[in-house]
């Protein structure tokens, strides 16, 4: 780069010879004495030499010579001030290029370097060049580094040593030579060139600013050193980062050009701190809606607190995007759980509050919440209040004591939300966490909206995969993502990890695959759907114990659960965040559908089943299921029972109040009972008789009543004793025989034949 060219600029002062008034024998300023009237002075024509040549005579400790004009100094540049010389006779005098530096408003600037190195004469007609460069960064071969206060400078020589020397110049020279200092011409600045010092001492934030000004497109260069930085920087150009940056953790860096963990891991020298900062940046901007880490791996020791990293809001709702890389967790005690015990208060009247929790301030937001009864699955702590000894839970209990001891066990996480208290549109994508079996994966904001992770990998969680404390799944959508367990080679019973749960509403599930977790997903709220999965937690035990893969918490599920693989476990129904379990004019069991999902198990248990209800209260009923045009089908060891069940270890579901319950178009292999309702049942009496028993319990769902007889349609003759056809039709009544599920057809006379019966266990 050279200005004189690019810029027009006129840095070369005039020639003796074109008369002396513009030489100072001061500083340079206006009103200085020149050599034109100076008795000491000559003007030589045709000196050997150098030509025309100005001849002093030194008479003062330090003889100045200034050229009175204002030689330009901008940011960036490096000008040479040069000039030969030579002394004829007398004393032989130490010389220097020298300079006055002003400001914008004509003010001197102290505090810099004003003179270059001196040179002493050890002969007469020694031709010596007095040589210095000036400029504004602190960089090698720089004589005179003025930062960016000067404006402009007086430049010329200084002669010292003793008086007497008779002394001819040549005329003086500034030439532009930045591009001495550049590798490369016009396509970058150095932060150098605009002050910035690089000691990890002195603010260089000023210079940052000024070097990204002036660069207009081309890349900011941060040469090898620590810049102290000490508030927000933009920078709006590309920057290529040698150095570091030293920042404090509240002070924002928005790399425009660079804004990717390549940008920010450069910057501060340090993956972690980059993903931090550039984590910080994205929620305190509006040019970039995603973070790309870039495919980069990076390493972390402890939890991410992405709320306490951004810092300067708990509540946000734009849409943002964290992309593209691996978190991993490194060995380290900082993903070791946190665990308190306290004796606790509880009514159903305040069922999401525990009271008479001592030192409550302790316990962390987000801790699991266990007991020994009444505590449903994934019950996290959402907020304390510890001057009122407060506890506040994401969901009720539903049968705990007055008073009992609970555990409160805070998981750590690669990416932590929960300091979020409301947190929308945020997307995690395409990142894979690997858990190590160290720590869990992510946590949810405490309250939010479309919470979505798209693509990623789950690897190894020790506890969880996605957590939900509180009401931040609301609308969460999770897509085409790998849960792997860290519980491998453990049998089912042993296993503790969870892939992921949710307390609220709207939440789609959709073409996951899920690998020997205890439960793929427990599910709270409504109205959601859950489809394309593939879930599989079975091990190499024979007859082996299956867990369920779906847990619904709640009996108003109003959930679609279709096109799913479920792979040796279950989906289980209940309603253990009910903090009033026994059913009181609520809708009970309600509004779920099981359509064309394939369930399969193989080595398990022949009692296991693949869609359990269990009630935790009285009075329950089935009042709105269908299943399907499912696949059933179980191999190795023994055939399936049946595909379905109540677990009424708490509580039986009563049996004869079942309403839309639909149970038709599965297909069944090695499963004993074939399930149906409405149910069509061939039925041939042998010997006449007048009363038919026909028993339905080896196909009606869920131990159900047969409530309804709605056809019977003979197969051929129905004939008397005589062997006479009989024309009259029999009528029906319901719910005989054991549990209920006999159907009796009453005839008007002793009769036998077949007949076909369409029957149902519902309203």
């Amino acid at each position: 780069m050279n200005q004189v060219i690019t810029d027009g600029l006129v840095l070369m002062p005039p020639a003796f010879s074109e008369g002396l008034g513009v030489w100072s024998r001061g500083d340079g300023t206006p009103g200085s004495d020149t050599w034109a009237t100076a008795p000491n002075a000559a003007l030589v024509p045709a000196d050997p030499d150098f030509g025309d040549c100005l001849e002093i005579l030194k008479t003062d400790s330090v003889t100045q010579l200034r050229y009175m004009g204002q030689t330009p100094i901008l940011p960036g540049t490096y000008l040479r001030i040069t000039a030969r010389v030579k002394v004829l006779s007398g004393n032989l005098p130490t010389m220097r290029v020298a300079a006055w530096a002003g400001d914008a408003a004509e003010a001197a600037v102290t505090g810099i370097p004003l003179t270059g190195s001196e040179q002493t004469f050890t002969a007469y007609g020694e031709i010596l060049t007095a040589s210095a460069i000036v400029g504004s960064g602190t960089r090698g071969g720089v004589d005179m580094p003025w930062g960016d206060a000067p404006d402009y400078g007086h430049f010329g020589l200084d002669f010292t040593g003793p008086n007497s020397g008779q002394i001819r110049i040549e005329s003086l020279k500034v030439e532009d030579v930045t591009s001495v200092f550049h590798r490369k011409m016009m396509d970058w600045v150095d932060v150098r060139d605009f002050g910035a010092l690089g000691d990890g001492v002195t603010d260089d934030r000023a210079a940052f600013f000024a070097a990204d000004a002036a660069a207009a497109g081309r890349e900011v260069l941060v040469p090898a050193g620590a810049f102290l930085i000490s508030g927000n920087l933009t920078m709006r150009n590309p920057v290529r980062f040698e150095g570091k940056l030293v920042m404090p953790d509240g002070a924002r860096l928005a790399l425009n050009q660079n804004f990717d963990l390549n940008g920010y891991a450069e910057a501060f020298g340090d993956d972690v701190l980059g993903l931090k900062k550039g984590l910080q940046q994205l929620f305190n901007q509006s040019d970039f809606e995603a973070f790309d880490l870039c495919g980069r791996r990076v390493l972390l020791d402890a939890p991410i607190d992405v709320q306490g990293v951004v810092g300067n809001k708990n509540t946000y709702a734009n849409r943002r995007v964290i992309r593209n890389g691996q978190l991993s967790a490194e060995d380290s005690s900082a993903w070791n759980d946190e665990v308190h015990s306290r004796s606790a208060n509880w009514v159903n009247t305040d069922a999401t509050t525990l009271t008479g929790v001592a030192n409550a301030g302790d316990i962390p937001v987000g801790a699991l919440v266990q007991g020994p009864q009444g505590v449903g699955r994934e019950v996290y702590v959402t907020g304390v209040n510890a001057a009122q000894e407060k506890v506040y839970l994401s969901s009720p209990l539903w049968g705990a004591p007055a008073q009992q001891s609970y555990t409160f066990t805070r998981f750590k996480y690669l990416l932590d939300f929960s300091g979020f208290l409301n947190l929308q549109r945020f997307v995690v994508s395409d990142i894979e966490f690997l858990c190590a079996g160290r720590c869990s994966a992510l946590m949810l904001p405490r309250d939010g909206l479309v919470f979505q992770v798209q693509d990623c990998f789950f690897t190894g969680p020790k506890d969880r995969g996605i957590t939900s404390c509180d009401e931040g799944c609301q609308g969460m959508q999770i897509d085409r993502c790998q849960f792997l367990s860290n519980e491998q080679t453990a049998r089912v019973q042993d296993r503790v990890s969870i892939a992921f749960n949710t307390n609220s509403s709207d939440v789609k599930i959709r073409d996951n695959r899920a690998v020997k977790f205890l439960h793929f997903a427990v599910m709270g709220g409504t109205g959601n759907i859950v489809t394309g999965n593939h879930f599989f937690q079975g091990d190499n035990e024979t007859d082996g114990v299956r867990s369920p893969g779906i847990v619904i918490t709640g009996t108003n599920s109003k959930m679609t659960f279709t096109g799913n693989y479920v792979d040796n476990c279950y989906i289980e129904w209940g309603n253990e965040h009910d903090p009033n379990p026994d059913m009181v004019g609520e809708y009970s069991f309600h509004g779920l559908t099981v359509n064309s999902n394939i369930f399969f198990a193989t080595g398990a248990a022949p009692w296991m089943k693949f869609i359990v209800i269990k009630p935790y209260g009285a009075d329950h009923y089935i009042n709105g299921l269908s299943v399907c045009d499912n696949l059933f089908k179980k191999t190795g060891g023994a055939a399936l029972e049946a595909v379905e069940g109540v677990d009424d270890s708490i509580a039986p579901l009563d049996t004869g109040r079942a309403t839309d319950l639909l149970f038709t178009g599965n297909t069944f292999h090695g499963i004993v009972k074939r399930t149906e309702n409405p149910v069509i049942r061939r039925h041939t009496e042998a010997a006449p008789a007048s009363v038919w028993e026909i028993d339905l319990s080896d196909v009606l769902p869920f131990g159900m009543q047969a409530m309804s007889a709605l056809s019977v349609l003979p197969e051929g003759a129905v004939r008397s004793v005589a062997n006479v056809a009989i024309y009259t039709m029999p009528y029906a009544t319901t719910r005989h025989g054991v549990g209920r599920q006999t159907i009796r057809l009453n005839w008007s006379q002793d009769l036998k034949g077949t007949v076909n019966l369409t029957a149902r266990c519902d309203s």
